[in-house]
């Protein structure tokens, strides 16, 4: 291969390991070379030299919720530095997943382990190999911790204030995700904070029909002028319920959603909602994970967000009011 694509032996090695620390004029010469003879490398020889697998666990909680862009994020950034990755499901608790790496740990298989769902640091006794924990899902794979941070309905409502509205409803996700407990929690404070009036903090359970029903429920002299939805689903049954009444969005009715679903981005009025950067979690746990395996600092915590707040269609000024 070296000899075809013109570089040294050195350079096809680096290739090899990390294709992305060459230059790509480099890259490209090698790359041409590894697929004119077709070329695959031999694991089990190189782990037996290197005493490395390049090969990674990331292990979870079993649920039906599978976080799909955070297991994405990790395993294209796992793969580019050189590793394949497992994804291993555990039935049971903490200690369940804990006696799961340990055996990992031992088995010689993986050269690192990542858990983003809770383990048990008690019962885990095994060090043979890096573990680095990232619990971004609880037992039933709901997001907790920062990804179920929700400080942005702070922004959104002071956002809807300035345009003039004054009158609020939030249709809640279930209460037993800590992303739902914490939306209403921070809706009810800033409402009180700001001295604003709210019809009601309902709780739903993430459907389209909760929303739906919420809006539908209202009283006619209600006043209300801006909801805020637990998540997309829930905001496209509020503006389909406020339509069945005869109200307009955004004329009559401001909606924001939450998680910046794509189709949501193309409806009639488009909407206004939260972007989360899910996977940024996946990227961030496994550059820690390869840090520890290459006895490296671990990298500095990001400083940037997870959520961020997208203005759309679907919020406008109440009727007659000129924003502040």
């Amino acid at each position: 291969m070296a000899r075809l694509a013109g570089v040294s032996h050195t350079t096809v090695s680096r290739y090899l390991q990390d294709k992305n620390s060459l230059k790509p004029k480099t890259r490209v010469k090698v790359e041409f070379a590894v697929k004119t003879l077709d070329y695959r490398p031999n694991l089990v020889a190189r782990s037996m030299r290197t005493r490395r697998t390049n090969r990674l666990a990331i292990v979870l909680a079993a649920g039906p919720h599978f976080p799909g862009p955070l297991l994405a994020a990790a395993s294209e950034t796992a793969h580019r530095a050189g590793y394949q990755v497992e994804v291993v499901s555990v039935e049971g608790g903490p200690r369940a997943r804990s006696a799961r790496i340990d055996d990992l740990a031992r088995s010689g298989q993986v050269d690192g382990i990542l858990a983003i769902s809770s383990i048990d640091l008690k019962s885990r006794r095994s060090r043979q190999v890096p573990i680095v924990e990232n619990e971004s899902l609880d037992e039933k794979l709901h997001v907790v911790n920062e990804l179920a941070d929700a400080s942005e309905v702070r922004e959104i409502i002071e956002y809807l204030r300035s345009l003039g509205h004054r009158t609020f409803l939030h249709v809640a996700g279930a209460q037993n995700y800590a992303s739902g407990r914490k939306r209403k929690s921070v809706y009810l404070e800033t409402i009180e904070r700001l001295g604003l009036r709210s019809v009601g903090a309902i709780d739903g359970d993430w459907s389209a029909q909760s929303g739906y029903d919420a809006i539908t429920s209202l009283p006619d002299d209600c006043g209300v002028t801006a909801v805020v939805a637990a998540n997309d689903v829930v905001a496209m049954g509020v503006i389909r319920g406020a339509r069945a009444r005869g109200w307009e969005v955004p004329d009559d009715l401001s909606v924001f959603g939450w998680d910046d679903e794509e189709i949501c981005r193309f409806t009639t009025p488009s909407l206004s909602t939260v972007a989360v950067d899910r996977a940024a979690q996946g990227r961030d746990a496994v550059h820690r994970l390869l840090a520890a395996i290459r006895g490296e600092p671990a990298p500095e915590p990001s400083k940037r967000t997870l959520n961020r707040v997208i203005i759309r269609e679907s919020t406008a000024p109440p009727k007659g009011v000129v924003p502040q």
